[in-house]
């Protein structure tokens, strides 16, 4: 298939679990565009999940790793060079879980065990990501990685709770690991802020069926699906946006620019 953007390139996608997950669909367009992927994810969800399917649809190999342990990353990383005989391109950190979200602990109470946890899973394990790729120099020059964020590292939203101080943690992350890789090795590192979205983590939060509603309407372009966030992602692990770096990136239809709209106020 001619014109594939990402024809060549070669690189690890975190975090798909099922055919409802972000990272599925981002899976499916990389190959889809011409890549050759190694997919991850921990023992837990590979049991829980329905990752095998993807492996063998995309023909990738699977490597079991915890993201927020520095050896499995490194061994991650180890594996995934000599599967592919050298430097990759890319990589996809769509890594994100709260224990108090999903005990419907509210931000007022949270436990602090279990926010530090929040953030070891959804932020500081990209800081541990980006070290292991430097360290080893894993990356293709001009290379790019992506995290996936929300609206509420910006703005509060409530029973988004600790993750929200989570998502502000991944988006400092980004801008100060990307001022480091963009001059060693031209490698880019963003996040994407996605619409809200019913994957298997969206469906453990509280409200998340009136949240859609409300941003969809909201939204001029109405919500961005998995699907699209995934052509979006393509497109940041492509060559057409070799200058853009340390950027979170709104992939939401309009909503992050918008304060009210005729749908919402009926």
């Amino acid at each position: 298939m001619a014109n594939r953007i990402l024809e060549g390139k070669k690189g690890i996608i975190f975090g798909a679990l099922n055919d409802m997950s972000i990272a599925w669909k981002a899976a499916e367009a990389a190959v889809r565009e011409g890549a050759e992927i190694v997919l991850t994810n921990t023992a837990v969800a590979l049991r829980l999940g329905t990752l095998d399917e993807l492996a063998a649809r995309c023909s990738a190999p699977v490597i079991v790793a915890d993201a927020t342990s520095v050896e499995d990353l490194e061994r991650l990383v180890d594996e995934t060079m000599a599967h592919f005989g050298g430097k990759f391109d890319f990589v996809l950190h769509s890594v994100g879980m709260s224990p108090n979200v999903r005990k419907r602990i509210p931000y007022e109470t949270a436990n602090y065990d279990y926010m530090m946890k929040t953030f070891d899973i959804s932020a500081v394990s990209f800081h541990k990501l980006l070290k292991v790729l430097y360290q080893k120099d894993a990356l293709n020059d001009h290379g790019s990685v992506v995290a996936l964020s929300y609206i509420a590292a910006d703005r509060a939203v409530d029973g988004y709770s600790d993750m929200s101080d989570a998502k502000a943690l991944l988006q400092s992350v980004t801008r100060n690991f990307g001022s480091i890789y963009g001059r060693r090795n031209g490698v880019r590192v963003n996040t994407v802020s996605q619409s809200p979205t019913m994957t298997s983590a969206g469906q453990g939060i509280a409200g998340m069926d009136k949240m859609l509603d409300y941003a969809g309407r909201l939204s001029p372009l109405g919500n961005a699906d998995a699907e699209d966030c995934a052509d979006y992602i393509v497109t940041l692990f492509s060559d057409y946006t070799r200058k853009v770096t340390m950027q979170n990136l709104y992939n939401d239809g309009g909503f992050s620019s918008m304060a009210c709209s005729v749908d919402v106020l009926g």
